[in-house]
């Protein structure tokens, strides 16, 4: 369910009236018109769940991190890039109304160890074991 609307009922919607759901972010984007790059996306996706209707395992590779997921792309499994790598999201009708960044996560969270042997002056003063 989104905003009270099934996955089929949000399929068979026109992109005016879903694009009338969304948060005002995302609204106000989609209301502006894709990008070339986003355009290019969407074709490429919609070639790959025409594969997948014959068989075939298609998995896309993209840098379109700002694309808003749309009713359309549920059940494709996409690679995200976020800066080092591909990260592989398949998406969920539970993403519908996000954007395909938020789930390649760009940074990792930092992880400081312990002062070692010339990791600074106050170091000098940690007993070594």
């Amino acid at each position: 369910m989104y905003r009270g609307h099934s996955l089929d009922s949000l399929q068979a919607m026109s992109m005016d009236e879903f694009i009338n759901l969304l948060p005002s972010k995302q609204r106000r984007s989609l209301l502006r018109g894709l990008t070339p790059e986003q355009r290019i996306f969407l074709e490429k996706l919609r070639a790959a769940q025409e594969a997948g209707k014959k068989g075939k395992e298609v998995t896309l590779k993209t840098h379109v991190r700002d694309m808003v997921i749309l009713p359309e792309m549920v059940g494709v499994k996409v690679m995200v890039h976020n800066g080092k790598e591909f990260v592989p999201v398949e998406i969920k009708p539970e993403m519908i109304g996000h954007l395909l960044g938020e789930f390649a996560i760009s940074n990792k969270p930092v992880r400081h160890g312990t002062p070692g042997i010339g990791a600074s002056r106050s170091s000098m003063y940690v007993p070594l074991k």
